[in-house]
């Protein structure tokens, strides 16, 4: 087999195939990518918070979103939900070892966004 594009099978294999409809990596793309996804990422990589601290900290997402998002994270394996057996129930969720692996990669896209936010609002101001 062969790789037209770059040559080498090796660099479709470590590729994947994000680009074909049917790859399951763009579902994770989807989750990662979220605005929401995003976001609970960001704040995880500050450590272990409560649902609570979560929502607090993400100004604008409701009980709901903030809760499909975690479900999500967590299904892919990038939260930890630990439920504490106490009244009333004290849920705290962190990122897994995979979980800060895309949260640096999240973390340098955020950054990149908050750096050139000054540049990015120009280039929108001059289309307007």
């Amino acid at each position: 087999m062969h790789n037209k594009d770059t040559g080498k099978l090796a660099d479709a294999i470590r590729r994947g195939e994000v680009l074909a409809k049917e790859c399951p990596s763009r579902e994770i793309l989807k989750h990662v990518t979220s605005q929401w996804g995003v976001l609970v990422l960001v704040v995880l990589m500050e450590g272990t918070h409560r649902f609570s601290e979560l929502r607090r900290k993400i100004g604008g997402v409701s009980e709901k979103m903030l809760a499909q998002t975690l479900q999500q994270l967590e299904k892919d394996g990038f939260v930890d939900r630990l439920s504490h057996p106490v009244v009333p129930p004290h849920v705290e969720y962190s990122l897994t070892a995979l979980g800060k692996e895309i949260g640096q990669q999240i973390e340098t896209l955020t950054d990149w966004i908050e750096i050139n936010l000054p540049k990015i609002l120009t280039a929108q101001k001059q289309q307007a």
